[in-house]
């Protein structure tokens, strides 16, 4: 999809689908674009840091990402071109909203 030009969109956890994906080049499909998640510390603040595999917003930076939050709860997302992502489930208007934009 994402070599297609396809709007490519995940809110809350659901960028957990774009750690493996790489681009036509092999690097991280995240890599250097603006990104955002459900983050480390709301995951802290509802106690299941301890039940994922690991921490999503710190793997999306690991991998090189310009990880964008706002306060916990917050409604935000952020468009890179193509890629929308939304912070958490109170992001999901905002991120449509961004979808239809791109």
């Amino acid at each position: 999809a994402w070599a297609a030009g396809k709007v490519i969109a995940a809110v809350c956890h659901g960028p957990n689908g774009l750690v493996n994906v790489k681009d036509a080049t092999g690097a991280p499909l995240v890599k250097g674009k603006k990104v955002t998640a459900f983050t480390d510390s709301e995951e802290c603040a509802v106690a299941k840091d301890h039940l994922v595999p690991f921490m999503l917003e710190a793997k999306l930076k690991e991998l090189g990402a310009d990880f964008q939050s706002v306060e916990n709860w917050g409604a935000f997302a952020v468009r890179d071109g193509k890629l929308v992502t939304g912070q958490n489930p109170a992001s999901s208007t905002k991120t449509a909203e961004l979808v239809i934009e791109a």
